[in-house]
């Protein structure tokens, strides 16, 4: 059962990458239909390539939260928030850039790769690891900064969302308070919108985690796509 997990997660995160891959060199309209479209799209090319260009990106980038370990792709909080976009007749493609155990510096060092054509929001989901590792906190906040600094050389224009998160005592308390605030002040700093607390109403919850009480079941995903929506709503236009 294990090891139909970790594949799962593996698909997940090869699923995204092969995506964004897909989107950055050929401007597809969305993540959903990528691989479905089929004859339909050609059918329908001169009409299609028009609405698709002008799709805008929505670039999740996180670690297994946001490529959703241990559940479906579908069900991952990204995945949702992109059908509440096409719910509300958005313009915008989700593309979900998450990589199971990542850390910020993991992240910092792919940056880069992943930011190949220019996003409008880009949603900032890393952090976690770190703190469970406890890794100093002067090399997570540079790491983020980091992070940011590189999506505002690419893409000037975009929006950047940072998800705050918390983590267990085990490090202290000092730590554990410090750890908290510092993605409020990167956000006050950085004129980021904040989203105070991913797992708001889900962490700690054992009913809506996955048995190692750190990843979020389906259902959980569902409540954490809510928080996300709260914020990312405002912003799309």
């Amino acid at each position: 059962m294990k090891f139909l997990t970790i594949r799962k997660t593996t698909y997940s995160v090869i699923s995204g990458l092969f995506i964004l891959l897909t989107v950055w060199n050929c401007g597809s309209s969305g993540t959903k239909t990528e691989s479905k479209s089929g004859d339909s799209t050609s059918k329908a090319s001169t009409a299609a390539p028009a609405n698709a260009s002008k799709k805008q990106l929505v670039l999740f980038y996180g670690n297994s939260l946001t490529a959703g370990y241990g559940v479906e792709p579908s069900q991952a909080f990204p995945a949702l928030v992109g059908q509440k976009i096409d719910s509300a007749g958005l313009n915008y493609t989700v593309v979900n850039a998450g990589l199971s155990g990542e850390t910020t510096a993991g992240g910092k060092s792919r940056i880069n790769w992943v930011m190949r054509q220019p996003v409008a929001v880009f949603v900032l989901e890393l952090g976690g690891n770190d703190g469970l590792r406890g890794l100093p906190l002067s090399a997570t906040r540079q790491n983020l900064q980091a992070i940011m600094d590189t999506v505002r050389k690419k893409s000037p224009e975009a929006t950047i969302v940072l998800a705050g998160m918390q983590i267990p005592p085990n490090m202290g308390t000092t730590y554990t308070k410090e750890f908290r605030e510092l993605f409020k002040e990167l956000a006050d700093k950085n004129k980021a919108v904040l989203i105070p607390f991913l797992l708001e109403g889900v962490g700690g919850i054992p009913k809506l985690n996955q048995p190692d009480g750190i990843h979020p079941t389906p259902e959980g995903h569902k409540l954490v796509a809510n928080t996300v929506w709260k914020v990312l709503k405002p912003i799309l236009k």
